[in-house]
Formats: C-alpha cells, structure tokens, sequence
C-alpha cells in the first residue's frame, strides 16, 4: 500500500500505516528493515511477507531514514526516531510506547 507516497508492504490496514498486528491509535510508523530496504509496519508484517529473515541496522547506520511517520509523511533517521520519546517532530502525533520493546528486532542495541 502507497502511504504518503512510500511503499509499505505487509498487513496494512490504513493510510496511517497500522497493520492487522498493531492497530492502536498510536501504531502509525513503518519501518524500513535493512535487508531489503522496504518499509513495513512491523516485523510480523515482515516476518510473513518477505521472502529472507531480517537484519538489524547496526549502531553506525543509525543516520538513515529509515522510519516513516505514518500521520503526516516525515521520514525520521533512526537517531531521531530513538531520541524523539515517541512523538512525531514534525506533527507531533503520539507514537506507541510499546514499540521499544521491540527495538532489539530493527536496530542493534
């Protein structure tokens, strides 16, 4: 599915970029995954859809786009993502919380 003209692949549900696994309010950001540069909501999405297993973003690499705000488009660098207590600097929509628990899947810690 096109969400602010970016491809995101995987169980999208809506324009905002939430997937049939997390579908909260504040489940509005995909992930570009380092092993094939392809956006996905999650890494179930991604897990189900892909056809290779995922890598993590090493610490060096955090300066890449990699993390697409679903509300309003902005493409965050990994860094900015990391250091932006889970809201958009753009618009300043809520991300989830939650998703740092998930952090060690996308990037390395």
């Amino acid at each position: 599915m096109k969400i602010h003209g970016v491809n995101v692949h995987g169980a999208v549900i809506d324009q905002e970029s939430r997937c049939k696994h997390y579908s909260l309010p504040e489940d509005i950001v995909a992930i570009k995954f380092k092993c094939c540069n392809e956006y996905y909501p999650c890494y179930k999405c991604h897990e189900e859809a892909a056809d290779h297993p995922a890598e993590v973003w090493p610490k060096e690499e955090f300066n890449h786009q990699a993390i697409l705000c679903g509300k309003c488009g902005t493409a965050l660098t990994i860094s900015a993502y990391m250091q932006c207590d889970s809201t958009c600097p753009n618009c300043g929509s809520s991300f989830n919380p939650g998703c740092r628990l998930h952090s060690h899947l996308y990037f390395s810690t």
